[in-house]
Formats: structure tokens, C-alpha cells, sequence
């Protein structure tokens, strides 16, 4: 019997024609509707003509998470006084509960994708509800875009509804060709903010570390929500291991509070408990962002908020695909709080201050800008768009990461050079996980056998629980034996993957006899590593000392502290994160293999050849055969014979790393650098730049000659930097004759003498004894007479006496001082009353 009591006090009822209107005109519509509303649940039903006289329609609700989509479908089986599997049914990965007479089925984005895919003009089905597409998953934008094909091209009459609670309207709006935006009133609850900060600085996150000191605070507010307010708890933190740290400081709830755990992979009878409400006891429920939507918690009053979420990131540097720890966008800590208002007045403790709340991010990052692409890169191949440069989304995949996915589905022959799919991308893209897993799955199978292949890619499919270690195989043992809650998922996807790899396998007989036959020899450590390789070969790794290993992608990679993997020469790591600042990943789950297993699983990245190059450790040129695996070298022996070009480059490679110093310049060839720097300051153009920088991007020009007979560091310090420098002189021009005129080495002084003129500084110096200058009334000028030498007098012992740019002005306002402080300590050299007008001299006066 239908609840029709219930049904009648969903606000959304309200805005049911007009949203029935919207979709028999334009054929889709955005539907904004708060929590509470009974968008969920009363819209696909209503949509489905199950809750009054229109025609009866087949709905597909797509929900972003498995466990929104089972509690979607029992409300709306409980709305129809019908158990699930009925009128309502759903179906996740692994659980189907739908029959014929099924009329609503709740599926999540990655199944709506695999129907899409095998059966795009979706037969059968009238509607479909996008819910919560606020959230910007991944598997929901390609779904969109690809419904919108199905729509433009097989099925105009597909009615398409994009649904959320806190979206951006018109950007749905505009993506779905104008669609009419229909908005619902929500139950006007009111929601108190208590803003509960902690008192003192708490560390940011970073990766999936969260200061412990912020989840002891969660959990103090936590217990002052009890104290302060009636109803249930629901307290949000970003992931699994927060929850079960905050679960441990509640031992001692206040008032006996039940403390319940909700997240993805908590037991389903656990979801189920949580989302049927309370026994008469009050509860504190700690969940993930499972429960920010979709999910309506009976007799939650207080919303306590971490303001933490967890989200995709991809380091396409380094292969390295993780969560990451990021504050919570000012739309999700609308939803959470909107948790506390769906029944009745509450309050949300938000655990961060007001100040705060207006630096946060408006809505969450879309996942297609920040995730790793390979899966939808398929997703887009097998869909006939391999550049996704026609499917209709709100935000384009970023370029460098849709180029990283291609390079991952090539290598592993998902697509071909124009990135179309392959047969056995297709077979890929039918078995349900990331394109890695299917890649290990598919050649694995062949190794080991369909079942253990499928039991090992299903453990790597749902990261084991941390307490099952880092150990690949040692975790396939636990689960094999564990009765617990990931045991459980893990056979029924273990069983899942086994079936699909016999649906999608070119030789399902020839399978079947593998799976019972093949690889019975093989220990679990070998079978675990093989499959992690295949799955993941740029991050097969070698032991480089202690517990330190490299990836052949190049990154570093560390076991934690009491790892039994320590030691092992060759690792296949699955799981792997970099924290902030770090210089290596931390390696989460890995299995030991050998060089063979490493050399079959990376083959593409196994390189022989010669290497010739310059060494940063050795500083000197290294020639070498090597046979590397990706970053990791394999075996080495010295090359006699190197190609000279290859020698020569690994010599200018030398020069940018050391500079010209490397070479040998001596007085002149310093002296030369000197005075062209000068006149390419003072002059300019055809005068050359002598800078290091100049100078080495023209290594190859000025230091042709010399390079080619060069060997090794040492010929290159022997070479004569001075006489190859003259190469650069403007000859073609004719004014390399000019230099000794222009900026001459030495100049000849009135006794005769010759004196190097020193280009080094600022202004060129001429240092020279003052009796050498008598007589000569006007300073020397160089560049052509544009710059005066700066003159540096000498005392008879050569020491500073005066420094003038103006000798004319000397001799006549500062030689008197100069001479009478030298000629009592100097007598024997003259020091005539009028220099201008004496002879000069380099030689003291005779003895008497």
C-alpha cells in the first residue's frame, strides 16, 4: 500500500507539474530542490506515473555512490509499501536487486556508463534522473555528455532531468541546450551555526594526514553538542581512518550515545541500521561525505563538521593517483548542515571560525580537472570521441592529463596511435575497473589463471583496510580467511570480475581451463607481484639501500618502519602516495618480484643502448652500454669506441652545467674576454657578447674546432679558451682589425714604457708610475676617445698614489700634495715643481 501520508508531506510534490511540463516541452529540465524535499525519492516515482493516474514510464536514477543508491531505492520501495526488487530495484557493482516488473531502478554513474556503452540508445528506459550532479564526479559528467549523444542522435523522446540540491543552475541549464530550470521550495527548518573552532593553530592538511589535534577537537564538540542539544548527531569527517580515530575518543559518549560508523565501506546491514533510525537510544553518527546527500539520517538534530572533504588528485609527473585531504567547499558545508534541519529545527557546530567560511571554495572541484583521466579516456574512446572534443561538458578534461591517459591506454593496447579503441580496449572497457586493473586482469588470466588473477585485481579494485598491512599477498591471505565487512565485498567483486573476465575473453573455454589449471605452481607473493606489475609497471621498483627503492618512473620510493617487504631486491607497488614536500612516495601495498617479473611486466620501458654523457657525480663525460628499465639502470659496462657526436654533446652539456671556467683562458685570453665585454658595453653591436650566458649557447660556434678532438673534462681544461674566443671578432664586418685601436692591451706612456690597460672593471685603468707621466697634459681615451682610462698614479714603489680620469686637473690642483708626502720618502726620484712642462722618466736620478 502506497504512503500516501508520507508521500503528501514531500515539499517537491509542489513543483511536480511544472517540472512535467518542462520535460513534455523541451524533453529535459534542472531541478533544484534542498535536502529534504523528496527529490530523491518522490520525483522518480512520480516520473514513473507509480503515485497517480499518468502513464506508467521506466526511470533509470543514477546516484554517485553505492551507498545512496541503495537507500534510494528501499525509501522509495518503503513509499510504495513494496520491498526492493520490485516496482523499485537497484543495482551497484556486484548487487542487483531488480526484476521484470521493475519500473524504477537506481543504478550508480559507473553502471549507467556500462549500459551506455553496450547499449546506447538505453532500450526500454523513458527517463533518466542525474541526482546530486552538484558534486562533479567524473562518471556523472560522462554520463550527461553521453546521454545528450543518445538524445541529439538515437533517442529525441529520452527525457533527461539533472538534479541537485545546490548546483549551478544555469550552467546545467546552458549544457543541456536551455532546459527550463524547475525549483523547489525546501521545509523551512531553521538551522542554527555555532561556530566551534579550536582554540589553538591546528596544522593544514596535507595528503591524507589531518593534524590529530583537530580530530580531538572534533571529538570535545562532539561531546559539547551532546550536552547542549536534543536528537542524534551526525558528525562529517573526511574519511575512513578520521572516523575510526574520533570513534575511540567517544568511548565515553555522554549519556551512553550509541557512536555509529557510515562510509562506503562500512557493512551494508551497518548503512542499512544507520538510515532506518533509532531504537530509543541517541546516536552519534560519523560519516563521510557519503552522507551529505541523498541520504536522509532519522532523527539527526546536530550536525557537527570537520570541514574536511577528500578528493582526487593526479600527479602525472610521477604516476601517482591518490586522495588528498582539502577543506570543504561553502556548498558541501550547506548540505551537511542542512542534515540537521530535514525533520525538525537543529544546529550545525562548524569547526572552523567565520572568517574562515568566506575563504572557502564555492562549490567543489569538478573531478575532471583534477583526477586521473585513463578511464574516462577510454570511456571516450569506446563512445567514438577519442579527444572527448564533442561530448557536452561543463568543464573540458585538461589537455596534459587527457595526453597522460592516452600515453597509459596505448601502452597498454587499449587504443591505437589515433586513439581509437582496440578489440581489446573494448574487452577492457566491459570488465568494470580502471583500464590498469583490466590490463592486469586480461594478461594475468593468461599467467595465473581467471580466479586468482580476478582475487588479486579485486584487492587492488578496494584498497585493503591499513591494518591488513602493506603487504599485497600477505593481504590476499587476510581477506581469504577474514570474515569481516571488506572480506565479504572483496569475494563478491573477486567473483564479479572472474564472470566478466569469461563474457568479455575471446576463448571462454580455453579461460575456464586456465583458471583451474595455469599457474598452480605459483606462491601468492608471485601472483600478487605479477598482477600489481601489469597493473601498475612504472612503479616496479628496485632496492637502492635500507628500505629505500626507485620506481622506474624515477620517483623514490620508502616502506614504512617494521615492513616486511623491507629487503626485497625488485617490488611491484600498487599503492602509493607522495606527501607535501617529500622527496619519495610512501609506499602503501606492494609485493615482492623478481627482475624477470619486472622485465616482462615493463617491457615497453626496457632500453639498450649506448649512453653517452656528462656525469654530475664524476663531473667528466661517462660512456657507457646500458640496458635500463624505465629510470632504473639494469647492467652497465664501459664503451671504448663512443660516437664522437654523442661525446661532443655530452662536452657542451658540461660547459652549461660548469661554465666557461671549465676552460683554460690564461692572462690573455682573460684579457681578451675583457676588453670585447668593454666595447660591446660601450659600442654595442658587431661587438660580441662575452657573458657566460652568451658565450655557452654559442659554445658550439666558437669552440667548434677544439670540441671535436675533445674527449673527457681534461681536454677540455687544456684547451685554449683565449685563442678560440677570437673566432667570435666581427671580421665579416672588417672592425675586428679596429680592435687594438679601439680597446688597445697596452698604451705607450710619454717615457716610453708600454702599459696593459686593465678592461676588468667598470672604467678601463691604466696603473702606472707617476714620473712615467710627466708631460702629458691630457688623459688617454679609449673606444674610439668616447671613454677616458681611469689612471691609477704610482708611487716609485708601485704603490696607489692617486686616481684621477683628469690628469690636466691633477698636475695642476693635486701633484703639489702628492709630492710633498713622496719626494722626502722617494729622493732619489725626481719630482719637479712643474710636471707638466718635465721630462718623463722610468728611472731614478744617479747617486751623487
Amino acid at each position: 500500500m502506497i504512503r500516501d501520508d508520507a508521500l503528501a508531506q514531500l515539499p517537491v510534490r509542489s513543483v511536480l507539474p511544472a517540472l512535467g511540463e518542462a520535460l513534455d516541452g523541451h524533453g529535459a529540465a534542472v531541478l533544484c530542490a534542498p535536502p529534504g524535499t523528496g527529490k530523491t525519492t518522490l520525483v522518480p516515482l512520480a516520473l514513473a506515473g507509480l503515485t497517480g493516474s499518468g502513464p506508467v514510464r521506466r526511470v533509470l536514477v543514477a546516484e554517485p555512490r553505492r551507498i545512496a543508491a541503495r537507500a534510494a531505492a528501499r525509501r522509495m520501495a518503503w513509499l510504495l509499501g513494496e520491498e526492493v526488487g520490485g516496482k523499485v530495484g537497484f543495482t551497484v557493482r556486484g548487487e542487483r536487486r531488480a526484476g521484470p516488473s521493475t519500473v524504477v531502478e537506481v543504478v550508480t554513474t559507473g553502471v549507467l556508463l556500462q549500459r551506455l556503452q553496450r547499449d546506447p540508445e538505453l532500450a526500454g528506459v523513458d527517463v533518466v534522473v542525474l541526482d546530486e550532479c552538484h558534486e562533479r564526479h567524473l562518471d556523472a559528467d560522462t554520463a550527461a555528455a553521453f546521454l545528450l549523444d543518445v538524445r541529439a542522435a538515437l533517442r529525441p523522446e529520452l527525457r533527461l532531468v539533472a538534479a541537485s540540491a545546490t548546483t549551478d543552475a544555469e550552467g546545467w541549464a546552458r549544457l543541456l541546450g536551455g532546459a527550463p530550470v524547475v525549483e523547489a521550495a525546501g521545509v523551512s527548518h531553521p538551522v542554527e551555526v555555532v561556530w566551534a573552532p579550536p582554540e589553538r593553530a591546528i596544522r593544514p592538511p596535507h595528503g591524507m594526514r589531518v593534524d590529530p589535534a583537530l580530530l580531538e577537537h572534533v571529538a570535545a564538540v562532539v561531546r559539547r553538542a551532546l550536552r547542549e542539544r536534543e536528537g542524534d548527531v551526525l558528525c562529517f569527517l573526511p574519511g575512513v581512518g578520521e572516523i575510526g580515530r574520533v570513534a575511540g575518543l567517544l568511548g565515553g559518549a555522554p549519556g551512553g550515545a550509541e557512536v555509529l560508523q557510515v562510509h562506503g565501506r562500512a557493512p551494508a546491514a551497518v548503512q542499512d541500521a544507520v538510515l532506518a533510525g533509532g531504537t530509543g537510544t541517541r546516536r552519534v553518527v560519523l560519516a563521510t561525505s557519503v552522507a551529505e546527500s541523498s541520504l536522509t539520517v532519522p532523527g539527526v538534530r546536530v550536525v557537527v563538521d570537520a570541514g574536511l572533504a577528500r578528493e582526487p588528485r593526479m600527479d602525472h609527473a610521477r604516476g601517482l593517483s591518490a586522495l588528498t585531504t582539502v577543506r570543504a567547499s561553502r556548498a558541501s558545508g550547506r548540505q551537511r548542515a542542512g542534515r540537521a534541519g530535514r525533520e525538525a529545527p537543529g544546529a550545525v557546530y562548524r569547526c572552523w571560525t567565520e572568517a574562515d567560511e568566506t575563504r572557502l571554495p564555492a562549490f567543489p572541484a569538478a573531478e575532471i580537472t583534477v583526477a586521473d583521466l585513463t578511464a574516462f579516456a577510454l570511456q571516450a574512446a569506446c563512445w567514438g570521441d577519442p579527444d572527448a572534443t564533442g561530448l557536452a561538458l561543463l568543464d573540458a578534461p585538461p589537455a596534459g592529463a587527457l595526453a597522460a591517459a592516452r600515453s597509459v591506454l596505448t601502452a597498454t593496447g587499449a587504443v591505437d596511435a589515433d586513439g581509437r579503441p582496440t578489440d581489446r580496449g573494448r574487452r577492457m572497457a566491459r570488465l568494470g575497473v580502471h583500464p590498469r586493473l583490466a590490463r592486469a586482469l586480461l594478461d594475468g588470466a593468461r599467467e595465473v589463471g581467471a580466479r586468482r588473477a580476478a582475487e588479486v585485481v579485486a584487492l587492488l579494485s578496494e584498497e585493503p583496510p591499513r591494518e591488513y598491512g602493506d603487504d599485497l599477498a600477505a593481504a590476499w591471505r587476510s581477506a581469504r580467511r577474514g570474515n569481516d565487512a571488506y572480506g565479504a565485498r572483496w569475494r563478491a567483486e573477486a567473483r564479479r570480475l572472474e564472470s566478466a573476465l569469461r563474457s568479455v575473453s575471446e576463448e571462454p573455454a580455453a579461460a575456464t581451463s586456465r583458471a583451474d589449471t595455469s599457474g598452480t605452481g605459483d606462491s601468492d607473493d608471485a601472483v600478487a607481484g605479477l598482477i600489481a606489475a601489469l597493473a601498475f609497471p612504472e612503479r616496479v621498483a628496485r632496492l637502492r639501500g635500507g628500505a629505500s627503492y626507485l620506481m622506474v618512473s624515477g620517483t623514490g620510493a620508502e616502506l614504512g618502519d617494521g615492513s616486511r617487504l623491507r629487503t626485497a631486491p625488485w617490488l611491484a607497488v600498487a599503492v602509493a602516495d607522495r606527501p607535501v614536500a617529500a622527496a619519495s612516495a610512501r609506499v602503501r601495498l606492494g609485493a615482492v618480484i623478481d627482475e624477470e617479473t619486472a622485465r616482462a611486466a615493463a617491457g615497453s620501458l626496457l632500453d639498450e643502448g649506448e649512453e653517452v654523457r656528462w656525469s654530475e657525480e664524476r663531473r667528466d663525460v661517462v660512456a657507457r652500454r646500458v640496458a635500463r628499465l624505465g629510470a632504473v639502470e639494469l647492467t652497465a659496462s664501459v664503451l671504448n669506441a663512443p660516437d664522437r657526436g654523442l661525446v661532443r654533446a655530452a662536452l657542451l652539456e658540461g660547459l652549461r652545467r660548469e661554465g666557461p671556467g671549465l676552460l683554460r683562458w690564461g692572462a690573455e685570453g682573460s684579457a681578451l674576454r675583457q676588453r670585447l665585454a668593454f666595447l660591446r658595453r660601450e659600442l654595442g653591436e658587431p661587438w660580441p657578447d662575452v657573458s657566460d650566458e652568451a658565450l655557452l649557447a654559442r659554445a658550439d660556434e666558437w669552440l667548434g674546432v677544439e670540441l671535436d678532438r675533445a674527449r673527457r673534462r681534461a681536454d677540455l681544461e687544456r684547451l685554449d679558451a683565449g685563442a678560440a674566443l677570437e673566432r667570435l671578432l666581427p671580421w665579416a664586418s672588417g672592425d675586428a682589425v679596429r680592435l687594438a685601436e679601439l680597446a688597445p692591451e697596452r698604451i705607450e706612456v710619454p717615457s716610453g714604457s708600454r702599459i696593459r690597460v686593465d678592461y676588468g672593471g667598470e672604467q678601463p685603468v691604466l696603473a702606472v708610475k707617476l714620473q712615467e707621466l710627466f708631460g702629458l697634459h691630457e688623459t688617454p681615451r679609449v673606444a674610439g676617445g668616447r671613454v677616458p682610462v681611469l689612471v691609477h698614479l704610482l708611487s716609485p714603489a708601485g704603490r696607489p698614489a692617486a686616481v684621477t680620469a683628469d690628469l690636466a686637473s691633477f698636475w695642476r690642483d693635486g701633484y703639489r700634495s702628492v709630492r710633498a708626502e713622496l719626494r722626502g720618502r722617494y729622493p732619489r726620484h725626481p719630482w719637479p715643481e712643474d710636471p707638466a712642462t718635465a721630462t718623463a722618466t722610468r728611472r731614478a736620478n744617479a747617486r751623487r
